[in-house]
């Protein structure tokens, strides 16, 4: 038998791991076409999904419908926002009424499998508790036994309620809603003793009301709940752009790349290794997905990094209120980290 020379190796060895010609996405082509980009959002959420002064959307999770566009449009303004409820966000996703889904939402094995859903990333992670109204003398999830709860249909917060009651032999009764604005209304009016939803979500709901400090969030974190967006199945192309968009915002922050400082570090250039892949000073990695060199940079100028972005919706300085917490650098306490741009 020959034997194969080191130099043949070597020849061989190259054909399997020279890198193929990125395969174009039909859902960028799309969004090219129409010339914006459908962002499924929450119907209402302060410091997740609201409409502010003028009517414009904003928020933590509108953010990153900005920073996509920004990254293949130019644009961060090219976004048509699409409100759904926990009911109708996968439907509509699957149905190609959206691109992507920026709604916080958990990633879970059925929705991940079953659902043939992609989700690209955590961009908070987060766990269920319970708000209940002060003067109801509860301080924790354990003494709601008996209890009216209101809850939204189609979450993992409907089962992850289920489990928790069944585990501690306790009962309750569900009041179902659809949206958290209706939760927010039925709970005020004393429909409910208590709602359950994302710990997030219930200090953005505390916020929007006339005299917060009259509602505790009990101590109880019933669940895991890593939320992040959406995609559907089948292009890889795109699930790759929407996850390192997120993940350029994450290293953004890592490197200290702000929404102010961005164009400066372009046109001075950076002597760090990585922040200037990042910012497309080295390599062509925008070729790689079909996209400008510059796309990081443009995600990055749409609303500035994770923790600009963090602190200006979600942050201790507003009224949402909330630290960083698991959400932190894996630098800085947290469990927040961007897999190597290189």
């Amino acid at each position: 038998m020959k034997l194969m020379t080191m130099a043949t190796a070597v020849a061989v060895a190259g054909t399997f791991l020279a890198a193929p010609a990125f395969a174009q996405s039909q859902t960028v082509e799309q969004i090219r076409d129409r010339g914006h980009l459908n962002c499924g959002i929450n119907t209402g959420l302060v410091g997740f999904a609201f409409t502010d002064e003028e009517g414009d959307w904003q928020g933590f999770d509108v953010a990153l419908c900005k920073a996509i566009a920004g990254a293949v449009l130019g644009d961060p303004t090219a976004v048509e926002y699409v409100n759904l409820t926990g009911r109708t966000r996968f439907t509509a996703l699957s149905a190609g009424e959206i691109d992507v889904l920026s709604r916080n939402s958990t990633w879970t094995f059925s929705r991940d499998t079953d659902l043939r859903l992609n989700f690209a990333g955590v961009n908070y992670y987060d766990g269920q508790s319970f708000i209940v109204p002060r003067d109801l003398g509860v301080t924790s999830a354990l003494e709601l036994d008996g209890a009216t709860i209101c809850i939204q249909t189609g979450t993992t917060t409907e089962l992850n309620l289920a489990d928790y009651f069944r585990a501690n032999n306790m009962s309750y009764e569900p009041v179902p809603i659809e949206t958290n604005t209706e939760a927010q209304q039925r709970y005020l009016s004393e429909a409910c003793d208590a709602y359950t939803t994302d710990r997030s979500g219930l200090a953005a709901t505390r916020a929007a009301f006339e005299n917060p400090r009259d509602h505790v969030i009990l101590p109880e974190t019933i669940s895991k709940e890593p939320l992040g967006p959406v995609v559907r199945h089948g292009d890889d192309t795109w699930m790759d752009i929407v996850r390192w968009v997120l993940n350029a915002l994450i290293i953004a922050e890592e490197k200290g790349v702000t929404q102010e400082n961005v164009m400066e570090l372009v046109e001075s250039g950076s002597d760090d290794p990585e922040t200037a892949r990042l910012l497309g000073i080295e390599g062509s990695f925008g070729d790689m997905v079909g996209l400008s060199s510059d796309w990081a940079v443009n995600a990055i100028a749409a609303g500035g990094n994770y923790g600009e972005i963090f602190a200006r919706y979600l942050g201790t300085d507003t009224d949402v209120g909330l630290e960083r917490g698991l959400n932190a650098l894996y630098t800085e306490g947290g469990i927040l980290y961007a897999q190597p741009f290189r």
